[in-house]
């Protein structure tokens, strides 16, 4: 399968998850320790690492060390990339931009 493809994939499968999607919902106030996600979600440490993991991967989600702690926020870049890759998959390619129909909306 084509690198590009299994790239774009990681972003749709950080979205399938219920956990994963309260997580983003979570990190919509602003940036949270990973003790402060994993409380409220009755995941373990691990449980909370797999997930984050996947957030992370997809670009969705960034983490930084504070000491021992990491703590993540939602990415600005990450969301744009997603926006634009969803626009495009779901575009067709005989579509010009802006040249919507009336239907369509």
């Amino acid at each position: 399968m084509d690198t590009t493809h299994q790239n774009n994939a990681k972003v749709f499968k950080s979205l399938c998850d219920p956990k994963r999607l309260a997580i983003l919902e979570q990190l919509r106030s602003g940036e949270k320790c990973a003790c402060v996600l994993q409380e409220p979600m009755d995941l373990t440490q691990s449980g909370l690492s797999y997930h984050m993991k996947i957030l992370c991967d997809s670009g969705l989600v960034v983490s930084r060390q504070e000491g021992k702690w990491t703590h993540y926020r939602l990415s600005a870049t990450g969301r744009e990339k997603a926006v634009n890759l969803l626009l495009a998959l779901t575009t067709p390619t005989t579509e010009r931009e802006g040249d919507y129909t009336q239907r369509d909306k």
